[in-house]
């Protein structure tokens, strides 16, 4: 375990069903060369398994369907070695995710989101000690749920991107989001910490609006890009969380992002944090 670090990840669990291709269609084109897969997915069970792998302590908060699916998911986040206890079953499908990915790596994703749109808030605990990581595939009043259960660190993924409430605003201690997601919330723009992820142009930190460090990418053969974020997310979060400097856990998790553009999972085989490089 990284320093014994401890985080509770709040999100959306779901069954990705993925389709290879050349390239992605035009609106109203079929492109027919198309390779499916079915993997686990949803960014906060992508975020979860992230962290888990990355040799934090980690506890999942979510819901899935009462089928085959559902316990399919169950059993690949245990294996991750993901706390699974927060997980709520309910009578919805669980979610799918919709993936086209091309040759390049590139990807469009449309979610439907079945049981993460059933999360029962009364049900939620998240222990008051406990550092947060969240992001935005599920309700706000699921995410307001848990903020206001912990004193602890509080991060966001503001992705996919809406407007946000205010209390939710003021919660937060750490947002991350890419430079699209800056770019449609600029009501987070003066936050106390920011990370803004730039793809293959590496990640900057800002406290308040002022840059407090850059770092650049890990370059890497791109095999598929829905994953990186979430590793990357997780990396960042575990990195500020055992003490390490704004430069070295942004570095690293730029390292740990890009070790996920290179594999085809969702949830990537990752090693322990200390494995990539910081510099």
């Amino acid at each position: 375990m990284i320093d014994q670090v401890e985080l509770t990840v709040v999100g959306a669990i779901n069954v990705d069903l993925t389709a290879r291709v050349a390239r992605h269609p035009v609106p109203g084109e079929t492109v027919g060369d198309g390779v499916l897969s079915r993997q686990a997915g949803g960014k906060g069970a992508n975020q979860a398994a992230a962290a888990a792998r990355l040799g934090a302590r980690v506890r999942l908060v979510g819901a899935i369907g009462d089928g085959p699916t559902g316990a399919e998911l169950k059993s690949s986040l245990k294996s991750a070695g993901v706390d699974t206890s927060g997980m709520q079953t309910v009578a919805e499908p669980t979610g799918t995710a919709l993936i086209v990915v091309d040759e390049e790596g590139e990807n469009t994703i449309v979610v439907c989101p079945g049981a993460n749109a059933a999360i029962d808030t009364t049900r939620i605990v998240v222990d008051p000690g406990s550092a947060v990581l969240a992001q935005l595939e599920v309700a706000d009043e699921v995410i307001l749920a848990a903020a206001t259960q912990t004193r602890g660190f509080f991060a966001l993924n503001a992705a996919p991107a809406r407007s946000l409430p205010a209390e939710l605003i003021s919660r937060v201690d750490l947002f991350i989001v890419n430079e699209g997601e800056y770019a449609q919330l600029p009501e987070i723009h003066n936050a106390d910490l920011l990370a803004v992820s730039l793809g293959a142009d590496g990640a900057r930190l800002l406290r308040h609006g002022i840059e407090v460090a850059r770092a650049r990418a890990v370059k890497t053969d791109v095999r598929n890009t829905v994953g990186a974020g979430d590793a990357f997310s997780a990396a960042l979060v575990l990195g500020l969380l055992r003490g390490d400097s704004d430069a070295v856990a942004l570095q690293r998790a730029c390292a740990v992002g890009a070790a996920a553009v290179a594999d085809e999972r969702s949830q990537p085989l990752l090693d322990e944090l200390d494995s990539y490089p910081a510099a």
